[in-house]
């Protein structure tokens, strides 16, 4: 996903697109959520698992599960407008690859690959 179409992505978007940049989120900044959002956005976003299933899971209602996946997905953009952790990545992935498509040079396309699989 390039980096510019990422406020669209959580703005409605593609749905796939969205949850590619929900993901990306998670994968920067999940560290900085609790253990036991963390759980909950797991099951929600990536098991695909209902509000329901999840209450039933952690004990707790489906509005408590909403309420937290709404406060995740808070939590997760403010870290993103703040550090822009996740923007930085795409331009730099979007430089690569149009680095590699640019050059002749198997040398530089061997490094710009190995650089985009790293990221």
């Amino acid at each position: 996903m390039k980096a510019d179409g990422n406020k669209e992505a959580l703005s409605g978007g593609h749905t796939l697109e969205r949850l590619e940049y929900k993901g990306m989120l998670f994968d920067f900044y999940s560290e900085l959520l609790t253990p036991h959002q963390k759980k909950i956005y797991e099951d929600a976003v990536f098991n695909d698992l209902s509000l329901g299933e999840i209450a039933d899971e952690q004990g707790i209602s489906r509005q408590g599960v909403h309420d937290i996946l709404k406060r995740c997905d808070k939590s997760l953009r403010d870290y993103e407008e703040k550090l822009r952790l996740v923007d930085k990545f795409g331009r730099i992935r979007d430089r690569l690859q149009k680095i590699n498509l640019l050059t002749e040079d198997e040398e530089i396309k061997r490094l710009t690959n190995e650089i985009i699989e790293e990221l």
